[in-house]
């Protein structure tokens, strides 16, 4: 007599269990998330005010791509150093950086940005981004509840 495991009721029993849990795995895994966006003093809403509407539209896609996805393609971002990161933008030859950090797991806080005009990030953006960055922390720290 030939006996199958598919046969067997307990057998039957366990592969549905794990079946439904590898689903409600797939739903902790695939779920959507939603990081808020912040701004932390006028840097970023400035450098914004002083892009063309096409060039919003295209950060606004990248920032609706950082709020949603839980990774992001490295095209778009950059860890700079120290915590530090950059959203990267092309637009008609152009290039454009803005600085950010995560903060409480999904919170981006945007600092300031620029039209890159080298092939390397200049150091002094770089230097005040995380000038700003230590500014955001100390008053966070000083604001806690």
């Amino acid at each position: 007599m030939y006996f199958q495991m598919s046969d067997n009721p307990l057998f039957q029993f366990l592969k549905n269990i794990f079946n439904k849990c590898c689903n409600i795995l797939k739903l902790f895994v695939f779920l959507p998330m939603e990081r808020r966006i912040v701004y932390f003093g006028d840097y970023f809403k400035e450098f914004v005010k002083s892009l063309d509407d096409d060039v919003r539209e295209k950060i606004d896609y990248v920032l609706d791509m950082l709020k949603k996805l839980k990774k992001v393609n490295p095209k778009f971002v950059k860890h700079i150093r120290d915590g530090l990161f950059e959203l990267r933008v092309e637009w008609e030859g152009n290039i454009y950086r803005v600085f950010f950090v995560f903060d409480s797991g999904n919170i981006v806080v945007l600092f300031n940005g620029f039209k890159k005009k080298s092939q390397k990030t200049p150091i002094r953006e770089v230097n005040k981004a995380l000038r700003i960055k230590n500014e955001y922390y100390e008053y966070r720290r000083k604001h806690a509840s």
